[in-house]
């Protein structure tokens, strides 16, 4: 987490949205960094209030080990993590797709954090549920090795529909915007250069 998240300070926030960036790659140095650092950038010149949240720098067990049927007490950071979600009004995840789906440490955050009474309730003797974060937005920042014809039309871009729907669908949060950054593998440094002006232009946008 950044010094503001974890210390609490709230600055002077003015007409700016309140944005959090959760970054989920383990890795300590990535495209996705670059990426968060250019949106980040491209937000905060328009009056916008930043956080991050890097998964790989916090600590907590990624596994949620008995579901839903015992509760396991969340870790320092995540409850700190719960508390940032709830001052944003926008969310941006940036992260890799990996063997087509979310990175293992973003599935185990979003596991452990996205929990009944926190981001949604279900309605007694109904197959219903309430959405309890419908209030936010969110951007999608997402970096893969396929090209995206690819990953789209023969995978059936599965990451995608299970972050858009399943994940932050089911809780209310409505994805606003989701940018692929691909093919990183092949790429040169002047491909990147772009993505990376891509990315703050979309901050800027926020």
């Amino acid at each position: 987490m950044t010094e503001t998240a974890k210390s609490g300070a709230t600055p002077l926030e003015g007409d700016g949205k309140r944005i959090l960036m959760i970054i989920g790659t383990p890795k300590s140095d990535s495209l996705c960094h670059s990426l968060a650092e250019a949106y980040a950038l491209g937000a905060r010149t328009e009056g916008h209030v930043v956080r991050q949240i890097r998964l790989g720098e916090i600590s907590f067990d990624p596994i949620l080990h008995e579901g839903y049927s015992q509760n396991q007490p969340l870790e320092a950071d995540l409850l700190e993590a719960q508390r940032q979600i709830h001052w944003a009004q926008h969310l941006v995840f940036v992260y890799p797709v990996w063997w087509g789906g979310l990175p293992a440490l973003l599935k185990g955050f979003l596991d452990r954090v996205l929990l009944p009474g926190f981001a949604f309730k279900y309605r007694s003797n109904s197959q219903l549920w309430d959405k309890l974060l419908s209030s936010r937005t969110a951007d999608l920042l997402v970096t893969l090795d396929t090209p995206s014809w690819y990953f789209r039309w023969v995978y059936g871009a599965p990451a995608h529909r299970q972050m858009k729907r399943t994940i932050l669908g089911f809780c209310g949060i409505k994805t606003r915007h989701l940018e692929e950054f691909t093919p990183v593998r092949p790429s040169s440094e002047a491909q990147r250069q772009n993505w990376i002006r891509r990315a703050e232009l979309l901050g800027s946008r926020a």
